[in-house]
């Protein structure tokens, strides 16, 4: 078990931030990362179709026998993730939770801010999960449409960007937050943006380096963790067109994307 992959997946190249920061941590970890850019975005999808879409994907990295699947998605990790978290044989880790108790750790005022797409902050799930760890602190959630496109075509950067950006932190920097939880894996590709617009009293939560320190954490407590220095299998596959997530890809992770497999989803 212990050199079997790990299974990872988000609607597109939103995940890849969460395998960029598995890479640094758990070099020895093979993987089978799954981008679902045939539906993205998740923002506008109803619960239904997610779920169908998760189900699938799930069903797909059970045949690699992965030891764990990472959901490096906000959206399906606020809607999916908890209706079938008991219903596999391996656990599903979201990023949900591990932003949230970072959220908690970092804040000094109890005022977090919390930008994620239109289905997550419909669903209310950081907000319940963060108010769960702490009664007593005040969240503002806040929908960011226009992240998700910017990021798979690339725009990272620039006027536009900064532009965008402002307009989605306007209400969170007049309720005073001092911590921003990016409630989208597809997000940390603008934090620089979102940080530099933010301000220095701001704090900015990756949802990547809290969900891969549970994932460490879990593999070490069942013996499963792969101490090789190097993983042995590393596959990319998506449901639509590869050419935007093989350009975008490639700005994060470099050469560690070389082929990148189709797979069409019967859903």
């Amino acid at each position: 078990m212990k050199n079997n992959p790990i299974g990872v997946f988000d609607s597109g190249v939103g995940g890849l931030t969460v395998i960029k920061t598995m890479a640094e941590q758990l070099p020895g970890e093979s993987f089978i990362y799954f981008g679902d850019t045939a539906h993205l975005p998740y923002g506008s999808k109803s619960p239904q179709q997610l779920m169908s879409y998760a189900h699938y994907i799930v069903e797909y990295l059970l045949e690699y026998k992965v030891k764990a699947i990472v959901v490096a998605c906000g959206t399906h990790s606020s809607i999916t993730v908890p209706q079938m978290y008991n219903q596999y044989n391996v656990p599903l880790l979201g990023v949900v939770n591990p932003a949230s108790r970072a959220a908690i750790r970092t804040t000094h005022n109890g005022k977090i801010g919390v930008m994620a797409t239109q289905a997550s902050v419909n669903s209310k799930s950081y907000s319940r999960q963060i108010i769960e760890l702490q009664p007593h602190a005040r969240v503002y959630e806040v929908a960011c449409p226009q992240f998700v496109p910017l990021v798979e075509s690339g725009q990272l950067q620039g006027t536009e960007v900064s532009n965008i950006v402002n307009e989605y932190l306007q209400p969170l920097m007049q309720a005073g937050v001092d911590t921003i939880v990016l409630g989208c894996t597809h997000y940390p590709f603008l934090s620089t943006v979102i940080s530099e617009c933010a301000g220095p009293g701001v704090t900015v939560i990756d949802p990547s380096l809290e969900t891969i320190a549970e994932l460490k954490d879990y593999l070490q407590k069942r013996d499963l963790l792969n101490n090789a220095t190097i993983a042995t299998r590393r596959e990319f596959v998506v449901s639509g067109d590869d050419s935007s997530f093989n350009n975008v890809g490639r700005l994060l992770l470099g050469d560690m994307i070389t082929l990148v497999g189709r797979v069409e989803m019967q859903c």
